[in-house]
């Protein structure tokens, strides 16, 4: 069956739509971290994510929180403590996370 032109659009902008909310490498990282925690704080994504930099950690952590993905709550503690945790939106990516993760077991 042929897909028509209107079909090959949809398909294209979906998956612009996903990674826009997605975001970059970092953000899959991120989201595969917090799938098996029910909450992160940064040292801890620091800790596990080896080579990310505090300010792409920062900037990934605010692009997965405006786009609705993760959560940040703020505990009045001296110091700070924020966690982080994922939203029913970010759990919605728990199936491409595991087909990411079987695609490289075949394929890599």
């Amino acid at each position: 069956m042929e897909k028509t032109e209107n079909q090959v659009n949809d398909f294209h902008c979906s998956i612009e739509k996903s990674l826009d909310i997605v975001g970059g490498k970092w953000s899959f990282l991120v989201i595969r971290e917090m799938m098996f925690h029910e909450k992160k704080r940064f040292g801890e994504l620091k800790q596990v994510l080896s080579g990310i930099s505090s300010k792409s950690l920062t900037d990934t952590l605010r692009h997965l929180e405006d786009k609705g993905v993760i959560t940040r709550t703020v505990y009045p503690t001296v110091p700070t403590t924020v966690e982080y945790a994922l939203t029913d939106k970010g759990h919605a990516l728990h199936g491409i996370i595991h087909e990411m993760k079987k695609f490289g077991n075949q394929w890599a």
